[in-house]
């Protein structure tokens, strides 16, 4: 369950090879979007694990199959960055890939599944999955960016899929699929499903309310990030703790990218 980055997956192969799992021995690797910091690696696992079948959603599929469009927008945003931040996609050969629509199952053995759920608002081909053994449900990005060395819970909301109502039907599908816990991709299992969805759904609204205000003003980019900054900093103990906890938050869903996502959802929902 998601491969993390092109510049992860020999550390992936290494700890699954640590574990007792060889090359033949992977059957399936599912992603919940195609972000780069969430399936920039499948291409390469998928080299490495020849027997998996590589799953995704229907509209994020011919981006693993070709990620040169990918490539090319994402090298727009990060720059130079990029190639240490995530390293270069490699393709997928399609025959591999099973693309899911709405709804869909992935078939774990023994009579456990993971069911998916299309869940857009972050990201218009991002599905949540939840685990029929455990309960878990993996969130992706859907439910924000959630730090357990601080508690901290901040929104994705990045160019150019973000809206706000689909972002919070998808909370609200979550809620009532009834998970037993929250797997969030960063960073990993909450065990308050309830309270941790509301502070999600709640914390969209205040920076899309941040964001509104600035981009009735006229604001530019750069005046907007420096508001919604500085009128959101003291919700979050992250960006009072050491450099290090504060930067991995802002590199995640740091204020530029989550306010660029938001004017563009405003200027598409009031032209």
């Amino acid at each position: 369950m998601e491969t993390g980055t092109a510049t992860s997956a020999p550390v992936v192969r290494d700890a699954l090879a640590s574990l007792g799992v060889g090359p033949g021995d992977l059957a399936t690797i599912v992603v919940t979007h195609i972000h780069l910091d969430h399936a920039g690696g499948v291409g390469d696992l998928a080299g490495f694990y020849p027997e998996a079948e590589i799953v995704v959603h229907e509209k994020g599929a011919r981006h693993l199959a070709d990620p040169s469009r990918l490539m090319a927008s994402a090298r727009m945003v990060w720059g130079d960055k990029l190639d240490v931040l995530f390293g270069e996609m490699s393709p997928t050969e399609a025959a591999r890939i099973r693309a899911l629509g709405d709804t869909g199952s992935v078939d774990l053995g023994n009579g456990r599944t993971l069911s998916s759920h299309y869940s857009p608002g972050h990201a218009k081909h991002h599905v949540g999955l939840i685990d029929s053994g455990t309960g878990d449900l993996y969130v992706g990005d859907a439910a924000g960016v959630y730090l357990p060395q601080t508690g901290d819970l901040r929104p994705a909301t990045p160019p150019p899929d973000f809206d706000l109502r689909t972002a919070l039907d998808s909370i609200a599908l979550f809620e009532a699929l009834g998970p037993q816990r929250l797997l969030f991709s960063h960073y990993g299992p909450v065990d308050d499903v309830q309270a941790t969805l509301e502070r999600s759904a709640e914390e969209l609204r205040v920076w899309v309310d941040l964001t509104r205000q600035a981009h009735s003003a006229g604001m530019d980019l750069d005046h907007a990030v420096a508001m919604v900054r500085d009128r959101t900093r003291e919700r979050y103990a992250a960006l009072q703790a050491d450099d290090a906890t504060a930067e991995q938050f802002e590199l995640l869903s740091g204020a530029p990218s989550n306010v660029a996502g938001i004017l563009h959802w405003l200027d598409r929902a009031q032209p």
